[in-house]
């Protein structure tokens, strides 16, 4: 077994917007940090927070019991388990939560052992709900909120309850900075006359806009517009897969849960004064920042306990 697999504490990675930015992360993360023998897979994190889609990442082709974006009335697979079926599925899903609603949290955790005793994989959504019927933790877990951490957990922790933590107080932040993101895109758009970006990355509390080269825009300017539209509060909505409403104006987004509920809930928007340029590929890139900027609300806290 690698050194890596028998040290590793915490990984922590930005928590992408979008669909395909988020199943490239779930990539990344499988081939960094899962192994044939990691049985037992722990996903905790908020409605919203791209749970499903990075699932799809890491496990390209698992049929998901349910996800956040609708009802499936299917009986999970992992109820009809049998350790005698030798042509029965190696990898189950499970999301706990939405299983509450049919069956008591010990029966949930009585099928999850059974199939991992028998060498099943299963992943376990919401895994902090299943954790203390249980009675023992998962191989790898991974906590989503403005960020992901990647954990692997021995006798001394951690425990699902510090995952979920960090990605319930953060997960905020990255729904105010994707909003944020669209806003200060479909304001280009409208009154600048720029077609929406497609180049996107992410910082602390915040979001990236590139462009190939300098858009000549007056960033003061810019942000007293995008203020001005946070101020009035408009409703987002999705429309379908691709889009989201912002007020009145439709644009498109690949992740339309990804947002808070009005622009209003923006808190403390602003842009960095210049923009920052890359010197390698020379683009102009556009830094929007979201939120208290003292305040430590994700894996920086935890370091500085630890610390």
């Amino acid at each position: 077994m690698s050194t890596l697999n028998e040290t590793l504490i915490y990984a922590v990675y930005y928590a992408p917007r979008g669909r395909s930015r988020l199943y490239a992360l779930g990539r990344d993360i499988a081939d960094r940090h899962l192994y044939p023998t990691d049985l037992l897979v722990g996903i905790i994190g908020a409605e919203g927070a791209g749970k499903s889609t990075l699932l799809r990442g890491m496990f390209p082709g698992l049929e998901l019991t349910n996800d956040d974006e609708g009802i499936n009335f299917r009986t999970a697979p992992l109820f009809d388990f049998d350790a005698q079926a030798r042509m029965g599925p190696h990898t189950y899903h499970i999301d706990v939560r939405y299983e509450q609603a049919f069956h008591q949290l010990w029966e949930i955790a009585e099928v999850v052992t059974a199939a991992v005793r028998h060498g099943r994989r299963v992943i376990v959504e919401h895994f902090d709900l299943l954790f203390a019927q249980l009675g023992f933790n998962a191989h790898i877990m991974l906590g989503i909120g403005e960020e992901v951490v990647v954990a692997r957990p021995n006798v001394f922790g951690p425990e699902p309850e510090a995952i979920r933590d960090i990605a319930y107080r953060t997960v905020k932040y990255r729904k105010m900075a994707h909003t944020a993101e669209d806003l200060t895109s479909l304001v280009l758009s409208k009154l600048y006359g720029y077609e929406i970006p497609v180049q996107h990355s992410d910082v602390k509390h915040g979001f990236v806009i590139g462009f190939s080269r300098d858009p000549g825009i007056e960033l003061s300017r810019l942000e007293a517009d995008v203020k001005l539209a946070i101020s009035q509060d408009l409703p987002v909505a999705p429309v379908d897969e691709n889009h989201i409403r912002i007020g009145d104006e439709v644009m498109p987004c690949t992740g339309v849960r990804t947002h808070v509920k009005s622009t209003g809930q923006i808190e403390s928007f602003r842009l960095l004064p210049r923009l920052q340029v890359n010197p390698i590929t020379g683009a102009h890139l556009l830094v929007g920042i979201v939120g208290d900027a003292t305040q430590e609300a994700g894996f920086d806290r935890v370091l500085k306990v630890i610390g």
